[in-house]
């Protein structure tokens, strides 16, 4: 590439980084959010809470990555327009290919990244995410470790500490047991620990009492103790194995599901979806480059108006890729759908290469844009007026 193209290359990947990183911050937090019952209720720490979060960023990017390089690109052709730096290279003698290729350079990195996040990183974190939830949803630490709280364990036997310590140690322990049919006991203890031991789950009591109530003549006896260990391993999960959804499967997965998987049995059309999806979004950076190109490519002096160009190259953009998101909720129940996937983008990019190709926008662009340009000018002679007579009333 030349200096300028260079130049230009440098500057949509500075601007793109950091829309990427301050749209990808917003998102990440609005989805987190939605998770925060893992420090709240599940006692995850916070910097467990961020690494699970932290999983989905590739998915959160791979969905703001083209509107982000929409952005970069209405940018940083506006700014060159502003600084007069496009009227002169086009004085030049240059042509266009001198400001689209890097442009469609810089899409076409965009889109390989889009295509390495759809089809391999963001199901990965996904998966990986639903691995960490299922995880702590199923922990048996994290679901009775709520301080202040009276937790039922399964029925009959209901658990409350007043507070967690550090290390792991329970402060205020309580244990209310009724699962046997002639004896209740209700477990106190000033501190305990859940600890693994011999390949069991021990709940480790100390300095505490248990009380045993007969049901037949309500009979109590107490018994203290120093320590104490209750088993625990019968109320631990085993062998509990996370159902992934289409989004959340490897390309390979969807390709060729296994044929025991029941989910993929049951859910054979959101797979063809999700499929045909992952393969058609690297398209959608290289239509909105050519788009935006289109529109906000050409040179223009100061008194030509370019934010009605800019704003039909914005709506355009957000149209195509609704109209993309449209199309994917019909696959599922109209297989046929799945060509439109790649028949929207591919339509765009045919006709906005079309249009660059001619030196020609559409008819209804031109004449918006003219109308725009009288409707300005007559709110500014408004404006001008009105200033006349505030300077004629004060004198």
């Amino acid at each position: 590439m030349t200096t300028f193209e260079r130049y230009v290359f440098r500057r949509l990947a500075a601007v793109f980084l950091v829309t990427l990183t301050a749209l990808a911050g917003v998102v990440w937090a609005t989805q987190a959010l939605r998770q925060l019952d893992l420090v709240t209720a599940k006692g995850q720490t916070i910097v467990q809470f961020v690494g699970m979060t932290m999983l989905a960023m590739p998915f959160l990017v791979l969905a703001i990555a083209p509107f982000a390089l929409l952005i970069a690109l209405i940018v940083v052709l506006n700014t060159l327009s502003n600084d007069s730096e496009l009227i002169v290279i086009n004085a030049s003698g240059a042509s266009r290919s001198v400001l689209l290729r890097p442009v469609l350079c810089f899409a076409a990195a965009v889109s390989l990244l889009c295509a390495a996040l759809s089809l391999v990183l963001a199901p990965a974190g996904l998966a990986a995410l639903r691995d960490e939830i299922t995880q702590v949803r199923v922990d048996l630490v994290a679901n009775i470790v709520r301080p202040g709280r009276f937790i039922g364990i399964e029925d009959g036997l209901t658990f409350h500490i007043r507070n967690r310590g550090g290390e792991g140690q329970l402060d205020g322990l309580l244990m209310h047991d009724e699962r046997a049919e002639d004896t209740i006991f209700t477990y106190e203890a000033a501190r305990g620990q859940i600890v693994e031991a011999a390949g069991r789950t021990l709940l480790v009591m100390q300095d505490g009492t248990i009380q045993r109530r007969t049901r037949a003549n309500g009979s109590i006896s107490i018994v203290r103790f120093q320590s104490y260990a209750f088993d625990l391993s019968s109320m631990v999960p085993t062998g509990t194995v996370s159902t992934y959804k289409s989004s959340e499967r490897s390309t390979l997965d969807l390709l060729a599901p296994d044929d025991s998987d029941t989910y993929a049995a049951d859910n054979q059309s959101r797979l063809v979806a999700e499929l045909h999806d992952r393969l058609s979004q690297p398209l959608y950076p290289l239509a909105f480059a050519l788009i935006v190109y289109l529109f906000a490519g050409e040179p223009k002096t100061t008194r030509q108006n370019r934010h009605l160009s800019i704003l039909a190259a914005l709506v355009l953009a957000i149209l195509l890729r609704t109209a993309g998101f449209g199309v994917l909720t019909l696959v599922p129940g109209l297989p046929a759908a799945r060509f439109a996937l790649y028949l929207v983008p591919l339509a765009a990019i045919a006709v906005a290469a079309w249009a660059i190709a001619v030196s020609r926008r559409p008819r209804w662009m031109s004449a918006l844009a003219v109308t725009g340009e009288r409707l300005v000018e007559q709110v500014e002679h408004l404006v001008s007026r009105l200033q006349r007579r505030q300077h004629g009333g004060a004198a």
